[in-house]
């Protein structure tokens, strides 16, 4: 496997008009979906270097490292970059909840969405 640079990692990314791109955080044993955060250059950088997923705040306009003040953690194992680009899917060990409102999963009191099953033929 070839080690990539910063730079050439962040030529590879659509960042959107603010420098982010979308960060899918999943928990690596079960591949369950916790959260979705951005990132621009500087989080990624911090994130493949620490080991601990840091994110740029849209709303609050700086770097948070998840678990710094709630505890709740996410242990880097895996980065990848999808095929156009422009999402992150970062594997971690989540350690307690990975939403701001203290459940495990951000998608576990959104709620369900009426959809059409489908199925394959």
């Amino acid at each position: 496997m070839t080690t990539l640079s910063l730079d050439e990692i962040s030529q590879l990314l659509k960042h959107d008009d603010k420098g982010l791109v979308a960060a899918v955080i999943q928990q690596y044993d079960s591949g369950r979906v916790l959260m979705v955060g951005y990132m621009n250059d500087e989080a990624l950088r911090r994130t493949l270097s620490e080991g601990r997923v840091t994110f740029w705040s849209r709303s609050r306009q700086e770097y948070w490292r998840k678990g710094d003040t709630s505890g709740h953690a996410q242990f880097v194992k895996k980065v990848e970059i999808d095929c156009d680009g422009d999402a992150l899917l970062i594997q971690v060990d989540q350690v307690g909840a990975a939403c701001h409102t203290g459940e495990y999963s951000c998608f576990d009191t959104g709620g369900e969405l009426p959809a059409v099953v489908g199925k394959t033929e």
